[in-house]
């Protein structure tokens, strides 16, 4: 089996700019759909924030709202 890669995007969730949730994926794809479906858990949650963040370069790919 092969060795799993380094953890490069780094998903958060806030909630009224409070740390909530988060999580860490290798693949880009894997994350994005994360983001999303997350979006769809917790998207009509007051004062939520979700971002996706690319830890090699520290662009944030996605945010919402």
């Amino acid at each position: 089996m092969p060795e799993p890669g380094p953890q490069r995007y780094h998903l958060t969730l806030t909630i009224d700019g409070r740390p909530t949730m988060h999580g860490w994926w290798a693949d880009h794809a894997v994350a994005d759909r994360k983001f999303l479906s997350w979006i769809g858990d917790y998207g009509s949650t007051a004062g939520a924030r979700i971002t996706l963040t690319g830890q090699t370069d520290g662009r944030e790919p996605a945010t919402w709202p």
